[in-house]
C-alpha cells in the first residue's frame, strides 16, 4: 500500500502543476495562438518521449526478465499498447465531450453545459498521464518514475495555459477559465491511484500496465493533442515544439535513469 500511496501523490503533484501553468490568465493580454500551439506541441513531444522511454521500453525489460528472449516480451508491448489506445478510443467515442477548435464529440449531450463538455474533453486527456505515473511509482523503478513524473510535470504546466487560455477564447471569466484548468489536474491523481494499484496486484501485471500506459497516451497524442496544433495553421510551430519537447524529455529520462 505504501507504493500505491506514492502513485496517488507523484500523480497529485504532476496534476497540481496543471493549475501553475493557467497562472497567466489572471495577468496580462492572452498569450497568441501560435504560442498556444507551440506549447502544446511540447506537450506532446514530451508525451511521445515519455511513451517510449518510461513506459514502453521499460515495460518490455521487465517482460524480458520474466519470460525471457523471445516474441513474448514484444506481443506483450504490441498487445499492452493497442489495448491502451483502445481504451481511450472508447471512452472519446462513448463520453461526450467538446473539443476547442473542432467542436462537440461523443455521443450528444443536450442537457451538459459547454463547460463540462470542455472537462470531458480534458478528462480523456489526463486520465492517461495519471495513469503512467501510477504505474511507474507503483512498479518501485524510482529513478524511471521521477523521469517521467518531472516530464509530465513540466507538459502540465503549457497545458494548464492551453486550457485556460482555451476557455477563456470561447467566454468564460478568467477565474473560471483557471478554476476549471486548475480542477481538471485532479483527474491525475486519480488515474494514478487505478495504475498504483493495477500494478501492485501483481508483478505479472506491472509489464501490460506499463505499456497499456503508453498507448493510452499514444492514442491522446495523435487523435487530440496533434490535431489541435495543426487547426490553425501554425503547423510549424507547434512541430518545433513537439521536437524540444520531445528532446527535453530525451535528456531528462537518460540522466536521471543513469
Amino acid at each position: 500500500m505504501e507504493l500505491v500511496w506514492i502513485a496517488f501523490v507523484a500523480s497529485f503533484i504532476t496534476g497540481a502543476l496543471t493549475a501553475v501553468g493557467a497562472v497567466p490568465v489572471w495577468f496580462g493580454k492572452r498569450p497568441s495562438e501560435a504560442f498556444n500551439d507551440t506549447l502544446l506541441g511540447f506537450a506532446a513531444g514530451v508525451m511521445l518521449a515519455a511513451s517510449f522511454f518510461s513506459l514502453i521500453i521499460p515495460g518490455i525489460d521487465i517482460a524480458t526478465e520474466l519470460y525471457g528472449d523471445g516474441p513474448l516480451p514484444a506481443l506483450i508491448a504490441v498487445i499492452g499498447i493497442l489495448m491502451g489506445g483502445g481504451a481511450i478510443a472508447v471512452m472519446d467515442r462513448f463520453t461526450p465531450h467538446e473539443h476547442f477548435v473542432s467542436g462537440p464529440e461523443g455521443l450528444p449531450a443536450k442537457k451538459l453545459s459547454g463547460i463540462w463538455l470542455f472537462v470531458f474533453a480534458i478528462a480523456i486527456h489526463n486520465l492517461p498521464e495519471g495513469l503512467a505515473v501510477g504505474v511507474a511509482y507503483g512498479s518501485s523503478a524510482n529513478d524511471a518514475a521521477f523521469s517521467l513524473a518531472l516530464g509530465i510535470g513540466l507538459q502540465n504546466i503549457p497545458e494548464g495555459l492551453a486550457v485556460a487560455v482555451g476557455l477563456l477564447a470561447v467566454g468564460y471569466s478568467r477565474r473560471k477559465s483557471f478554476a476549471v484548468a486548475a480542477l481538471t489536474g485532479l483527474i491525475e491523481p486519480i488515474g494514478g491511484l487505478i495504475g498504483g494499484i493495477f500494478v501492485n496486484v501483481s508483478q505479472v501485471l506491472l509489464p501490460w500496465g506499463l505499456v497499456f500506459a503508453a498507448g493510452a497516451m499514444l492514442f491522446v497524442i495523435s487523435h487530440e493533442i496533434i490535431p489541435e496544433t495543426h487547426r490553425r495553421g501554425h503547423h510549424q510551430r507547434a512541430t518545433a515544439g513537439l521536437m524540444v519537447g520531445l528532446v527535453v524529455m530525451l535528456f531528462l529520462d537518460v540522466w536521471l535513469a543513469a
